[in-house]
């Protein structure tokens, strides 16, 4: 039985290729590919020729199933895409579940990917994130995922084409309001840029400059309004909600929450300030 070996691409800058991404293409027995005229490109700057089959997201079950036969033959297959990692918002995850179903061996080569490359220069927090990949190209459809995504406090990632960006950024902007964002265009190529502000401006600008390019939009998450109060008003709240019998650590807790600051910086105040 053979192997299959899912292979990350440059998404631009060929020379962001890695040394053990070469040497597999070397050795396997043919190469898997979105569009092999892409792929071909690579394997001509770094002097390698190799058999190349096409697989992408149009081609159907029979040249899945024609891979597989070849995989379960004894066959080494390296599966890449255009750019990136196959199966992230790219082709391959079809053919990557049908090889594990049928217990062919797989190995990962990794390689870059757009999302965190745009996610560690956009300046928002990266502790936690969420790839959504491309919104639905419909407009109802894809409003009806930003107002599912509209209350997720992790910052947001996703992927675009030029010719739907001002439509994504009018709903995000209808949806979620005016949030801080980046917007990284054309990532490692001669013509990248990458542009910080927030929805309304990055809209405005690409009113003025017409999209070209492949997308990757960082988006702010959600954050909670924050009411503003002062401290006697929180204090005379808490002493309503222990007369009516909760306990000070949970009303203390909850006026935290609710207005979200610290339960330390109440119990403090409370304390200080009791008669």
């Amino acid at each position: 039985m053979g192997k299959l070996y899912v292979c990350g691409t440059p998404i631009g800058n060929l020379e962001d290729v890695s040394i053990r991404l070469l040497k597999t293409l070397r050795k396997v027995d043919f190469i898997a590919c979105e569009d092999t005229r892409h792929t071909i490109k690579l394997l001509n700057r770094y002097k390698i020729k190799k058999r190349m089959v096409s697989y992408h997201e149009h081609s159907g079950p029979k040249q899945e199933e024609y891979i597989l036969a070849e995989l379960l033959g004894g066959k080494t297959v390296a599966l890449v895409t255009d750019a990136g990692m196959p199966g992230i918002s790219d082709p391959g995850a079809g053919l990557i579940r049908k090889a594990l179903t049928s217990g062919i061996d797989l190995e990962v080569v990794p390689g870059p990917t757009a999302m965190t490359a745009a996610l560690s220069i956009s300046g928002l927090d990266n502790e936690g994130f969420m790839f959504q990949g491309f919104l639905p190209a419909r407009r109802g459809q894809r409003q009806r995922v930003l107002r599912e995504l509209g209350q997720i406090k992790n910052t947001l990632v996703f992927y675009e084409a030029p010719h739907r960006l001002l439509d994504t950024l009018e709903d995000m902007m209808e949806i979620w309001g005016n949030r801080e964002m980046a917007v990284a265009r054309e990532l490692t190529k001669i013509h990248e840029e990458i542009r910080r502000a927030d929805i309304a401006s990055i809209l405005e600008h690409f009113k003025h400059h017409t999209p070209r390019g492949e997308f990757c939009l960082v988006v702010a998450g959600y954050q909670v309004p924050v009411r503003t109060v002062d401290m006697d008003t929180i204090i005379m709240e808490v002493d309503y909600l222990i007369r009516g019998g909760m306990g000070k650590k949970e009303a203390f807790l909850e006026k935290a929450r609710e207005y979200n600051i610290k339960k330390s910086d109440i119990y403090n105040y409370y304390e200080r300030n009791r008669p």
